[in-house]
């Protein structure tokens, strides 16, 4: 039996394609286990556009960054975002990915505000840079740290510590 939300995601899909384009979205599910979660992985340099119509379009409004978090998936790493509709209370959980050498996503902080100190934490934790974040620094590692101790390749400098 399809999901309840599966319309949803063919609309979001659907949506994200004619505005931002064709090729923006690698990936589009729903996410089971996560309560029939519509998701999306979107191209790294489409995702500033892509949250853009998120938030803005008048069909989407998803108007509330609930969550922003970094995975380290050994191959990659990714960003994982979950907005929300305050109103309709309609959810949405987008993914971008980057490569582990030079880890880049476009920061959403000028579009969602409260993805300042997030995309600060998963810098520090997990070393992807945030392109045209207004302040992107370590914000619980030292200033002086070696390494991003989230990263599965991490190595402690003491490893009783």
């Amino acid at each position: 039996e399809p999901s309840p939300n599966q319309p949803f995601l063919d609309k979001l899909v659907s949506l994200i394609t004619e505005l931002v384009g064709a090729d923006a979205i690698e990936e589009a599910v729903i996410n089971e286990k996560s309560g029939d979660m519509p998701t999306i992985t979107v191209r790294a340099d489409r995702w500033l556009r892509t949250a853009e119509v998120l938030k803005m379009n008048p069909e989407l409004s998803m108007n509330y960054l609930r969550l922003l978090a970094g995975v380290d998936q050994e191959t990659h790493l990714e960003v994982v975002y979950q907005m929300i509709n305050l109103s309709t209370q309609r959810e949405v959980c987008v993914k971008v990915k980057t490569d582990r050498e030079n880890p880049s996503v476009p920061s959403v902080t000028p579009i969602l505000a409260t993805a300042n100190w997030n995309e600060r934490e998963v810098y520090d934790l997990l070393g992807i840079d945030f392109p045209g974040h207004p302040d992107l620094r370590r914000i619980m590692m030292p200033d002086n740290g070696v390494g991003h101790p989230l990263r599965k390749d991490y190595e402690p400098l003491d490893p009783e510590v």
